[in-house]
């Protein structure tokens, strides 16, 4: 890939709020493009100024970036356009973004200058998501958005609002996700590793829904318990049993791709059976079973889903040292609830100037 001798440094940059798969889906796109993959970041102030409030705050949005496992260096508070002088200065052979439309306040392409010097490569954005959409499914709270059965992959046709999920609306904010898993997706994302004959193999499991910095300290704390870490993701029916309302926010599918996406995870189980079992242990070679300070629900029959790796003296209760959880972040969208309104507003009439 590199140039002779001199890698290829290739730069991204964005607001990355409610860091998602299709965030890192664009940097594993650009990353493949050159050698190192070097992310510019926004500040709360030039987001507030173009976009609107973002949802999380610079601090947590820079550790998010930073824990996404195709990212090589980030840069902190970069200004909203891309311009060549920034390019030079971090030593990046050109800027890559999302074949989707950027602008500033004044309705300015955030990419004019790049895209004039012959500096700017383009890649999909992946469709189906967006933190628009995220958002929206979150301030409705009563409406369920995952389906069971044979309605997993349907999309449900209802009266839409400002906010509703319903495919008919113009917006993400109002769009149902359209988002389809393809095992080919999975495999993009997935490192398609072992572990090494002698590894410490660990195992976490939970919803990881909404993955945010909170997921991000846990596992980092999980993987230096051994060298290779495991997350077994619960299904969609499973979590909704133990959180209730209309969680999970993120359907199965969304999740895992959002947890193979960090760094610090080898492997994932899709649709980990709740409580820990033989089978599952024995499978995976586990050595210790770790889980965070949130209260342990029981499974369906009253059990302790983590009898069996406390009765083999391999379970561990880590502490991460980060609070935040998948709820506060719906707290912090239904408290500015009109703000994010207004900035998905501006959004669309921004997006039909230049459809």
């Amino acid at each position: 890939m590199s140039n002779g001798s001199k890698p290829i440094r290739v730069w991204c940059d964005g607001c990355y709020d409610m860091v998602h798969y299709g965030h890192a889906n664009s940097l594993r796109q650009a990353k493949a493009l050159g050698d190192v993959l070097v992310v510019g970041i926004h500040s709360d102030k030039e987001i507030a100024k173009h976009k609107g409030p973002p949802v999380f705050t610079e601090e947590e949005r820079y550790k998010m970036v930073r824990g996404i496992k195709w990212v090589d260096e980030v840069i902190e508070a970069v200004p909203y356009v891309t311009t060549l002088e920034t390019l030079d200065k971090y030593d990046c052979d050109f800027c890559v973004h999302g074949d989707d439309i950027t602008t500033t306040a004044d309705g300015v392409d955030t990419y004019h200058l790049v895209k004039a010097a012959g500096r700017y490569r383009e890649v999909e954005r992946t469709r189906g998501v967006s933190t628009t959409d995220i958002v929206g499914r979150m301030l409705l709270m009563t409406r369920e958005h995952f389906k069971r059965g044979e309605q997993e992959y349907s999309v449900a046709k209802g009266h839409s609002s400002c906010l509703g999920l319903d495919p008919s609306a113009t917006r993400p904010f109002t769009a149902c996700s359209k988002f389809l898993p393809t095992s080919r997706k999975i495999v993009q994302f997935s490192e398609g590793k072992e572990p090494k004959p002698g590894d410490k193999v660990v195992y976490v499991a939970g919803a990881f829904d909404l993955f945010h910095v909170g997921h991000l300290d846990f596992l980092e704390a999980a993987k230096s318990e051994g060298d290779f870490l495991i997350v077994g993701l619960h299904t969609d029916p499973t979590v909704n049993v133990y959180k209730g309302h209309n969680y999970p926010i993120m359907n199965l599918h969304e999740r895992v791709l959002s947890v193979l996406a960090c760094k610090y995870v080898n492997e994932v189980v899709i649709g980990a059976p709740y409580s820990v079992t033989e089978e599952l242990m024995s499978h995976f070679n586990v050595d210790v079973v770790c889980h965070g300070q949130t209260p342990i629900s029981p499974d369906i029959d009253g059990s302790d889903p983590y009898i069996l790796p406390k009765a083999r003296g391999v379970f561990k209760s880590i502490t991460s040292g980060n609070k935040m959880t998948t709820e506060k972040i719906v707290e912090r969208i239904i408290q500015h609830r009109l703000e994010y309104e207004s900035r998905n507003s501006r959004k669309n009439v921004i997006d039909n100037h230049f459809s």
